[in-house]
């Protein structure tokens, strides 16, 4: 028989391609991680994992056993899930990743969704930025990511996560407030800004992927000269005259656009891409389908962009 245990385990290995950062995201040493790996390989009879020069990857037979073992865990949940609805009560916490915008434009409004029609619900909310939303959830550290389509990301098949679409918005162009492209106010080409240097966000930010590819459709590479994930700041360089930058809609409303201007760009959109997630089989636990409807709710007042 083998021990559902051990899966989560190969899953987390797999997921994070060495045993050590495996054993930190299950709070296990190495030790305990290798001891339960070689029961699994015990188990099944099989040889599961090997080493590389690029870390530790799935056998065939580990392959076969991976897909089970998305099957089995996302089975589990739904077990729990009933488990828990059969209790009775809606009441207990859930802890939600999201980064700062969402946080703000859905994860927050949500909460005011929730104490009103579900009180027992306690959402406790952390503050995860880039590309760490996703890897709380899958090991075990929350129950729902508010996250950003990114290259490398889980994609909609994954059979590791349920997700639920949320809202999609544009970037716009800020540019300082006396730039040539900026006083005509008219929608700005991207191409138009193809030899100017550039302000984004630091690599491994979703938002950092989705300005490289407007610009790759656009025929060019920017020019990146200044790094910054607050998007307070990268206005504020922007309105010095230190380059040209890319921001989501809703990271603008409300700031203070003292020397800078906000254009929206023409032909093809930077789109930011916003989902929640959570494990699959999880997705009708009686905590946190109420809080994914809340937000499907809080998404669905967001203003029209």
């Amino acid at each position: 028989m083998i021990d559902p245990r051990r899966l989560r385990i190969l899953r987390a290995v797999a997921d994070h391609r060495t045993v050590t950062a495996a054993a930190a995201a299950l709070y296990l040493t190495p030790s305990a991680v290798s001891q339960q790996l070689s029961a699994l390989e015990q188990e099944t009879g099989h040889t599961l994992l090997i080493r590389g020069g690029k870390g530790v990857r799935p056998t065939p037979a580990g392959e076969i056993l991976l897909g089970h073992t998305h099957a089995v865990l996302a089975q589990l949940e739904r077990a729990e899930a009933e488990l828990a609805a059969y209790a009775g009560g809606a009441a207990g916490e859930v802890t939600a990743a999201a980064f700062a915008t969402g946080i703000a434009e859905v994860v927050a409004p949500a909460l005011g969704l929730l104490a009103a029609g579900h009180p027992g619900i306690r959402v406790r909310v952390r503050d995860a930025e880039g590309d760490e939303s996703l890897p709380l959830v899958l090991d075990g550290e929350a129950d729902l990511a508010v996250a950003v389509e990114y290259r490398g990301a889980p994609g909609a098949d994954d059979p590791r996560l349920a997700r639920v679409p949320l809202y999609a918005e544009p970037f716009d162009a800020v540019l300082r407030a006396d730039h040539p492209l900026g006083t005509a106010g008219a929608p700005v080409a991207l191409a138009e800004l193809a030899d100017s240097d550039w302000i984004g966000p630091y690599p491994g930010n979703p938002c950092h992927d989705v300005v490289l590819l407007a610009c790759e459709l656009a025929g060019f590479q920017p020019r990146l000269v200044h790094s910054s994930d607050d998007f307070r700041a990268v206005v504020a360089l922007a309105g010095a005259g230190a380059g040209v930058a890319l921001v989501p809609r809703s990271a603008l409303r409300g700031m203070e656009l003292t020397d800078a201007v906000v254009r929206p760009v023409s032909g093809p959109a930077a789109t930011r891409r916003v989902f929640a997630a959570v494990r699959r089989g999880a997705e009708d636990h009686p905590l946190i389908s109420p809080v994914l409807d809340a937000l499907a709710r809080a998404a669905t007042a967001l203003p029209s962009t």
